[in-house]
């Protein structure tokens, strides 16, 4: 008579349980990873300051202080944040900030967002600032973040006049 074979102790047999259990875990993590947008309230970028520093005689340095508001109850990372800088509806600058930036739950966090921009980009809109007051400005760009559930993209815009 023949031994019976131990199913259990069987390679086969090991691999597709293991398969059993793998597949429906995979579901469950694409599910929760494309349901995290859901699950996150997005977070808002206000301008709050900008300040300028003359790099050469063709470029300039500004300063964004950017207040990022998380309005969730749990904590976010930044991971990378790229934005544009439009003043009279023209680009005049634009920049990218890679370094991790904590932002805690329920908090607003300043980050300082360097722009660079040459003096070509600014011709007919340092025209405008001279002759006209109220010049609209506009912030635009994408934040990279973090959370519990997975990497979300956000977009941003936020604009205002400057007076």
């Amino acid at each position: 008579m023949d031994n019976p074979i131990d199913r259990e102790s069987h390679p086969s047999y090991s691999l597709a349980m293991k398969k059993r259990y793998l597949i429906p875990l995979g579901l469950l993590y694409l599910a929760l990873s494309s349901c995290a947008g859901c699950l996150t309230e997005e977070p808002s970028v206000q301008l709050r300051r900008v300040s300028l520093h003359p790099r050469s005689l063709t470029e300039i340095q500004l300063i964004l202080e950017l207040d990022v508001q998380n309005p969730n109850r749990f904590d976010l990372t930044i991971q990378s944040l790229q934005y544009k800088l439009l003043l009279n509806e023209r680009e005049i600058g634009s920049g990218r900030l890679e370094k991790e930036i904590l932002a805690p739950a329920l908090s607003t966090t300043r980050i300082q967002a360097p722009v660079t921009a040459g003096f070509k980009n600014w011709n007919e809109s340092l025209r405008a600032v001279i002759a006209d007051k109220d010049i609209p400005y506009r912030i635009e760009g994408e934040a990279n973040v973090r959370t519990i559930f997975g990497s979300i993209a956000y977009p941003f815009s936020r604009g205002g006049k400057i007076e």
